[in-house]
């Protein structure tokens, strides 16, 4: 069946219409949730959050064929908003408890990657990964977060040289 035409049932109230729609994305949400929030039990929350707000409101959706788009941004707005909640909450070391049982340099290249990532403000965050990681256009991107393209031209440039310059930080240091 077609998205737009599930996404219309769903709109008008047909619960199988939505599992349907929710299903088709759910592994993409995950994927997007475990970038930000970077473990499974709150990558899983963030999911079933997203089908709860989702479902919610998915008649204010007015466009059905971005229902992707807006499935993504709930994911972003839900993962930010708890990565803000646990900015109280001190966290132990993670990546001791990762390097500890194994010497496996695609470990230590991913647990690289995500303090890189990290080094970046949200909303650079936000572009990078839509762009690289969610494989979205700048003109996606700037629908997806609501911003003018230049401005997410420029945030995307701007953290991809923050990116650049933090690697040439640690190559100096190695």
């Amino acid at each position: 069946m077609k998205l737009e035409r599930l996404v219309m049932k769903a709109q008008k109230g047909n619960d199988k219409a939505y599992l349907m729609l929710f299903q088709q994305y759910e592994a993409d949400i995950y994927r997007m949730a475990y970038v930000y929030v970077k473990n499974k039990e709150d990558a899983l929350d963030l999911v079933q959050e997203v089908a709860y707000q989702s479902f919610k409101k998915i008649r204010t959706l007015e466009n059905p064929e971005y229902f992707k788009t807006w499935l993504m941004k709930i994911t972003m707005n839900c993962a930010l908003n708890l990565i803000n909640k646990n900015k109280k909450i001190i966290p132990l070391n993670v990546d001791f408890e990762v390097l500890t049982g194994a010497e496996d340099k695609d470990i230590a290249l991913t647990l690289s990657l995500h303090k890189l990532i990290d080094t970046l403000k949200e909303d650079e965050k936000s572009v990078i990964l839509l762009k690289y990681y969610d494989d979205r256009t700048l003109k996606e991107i700037s629908e997806i977060l609501d911003i003018p393209l230049g401005t997410a031209k420029s945030v995307l440039y701007r953290a991809l040289d923050k990116l650049r310059q933090n690697v040439k930080e640690v190559d100096n240091y190695a």
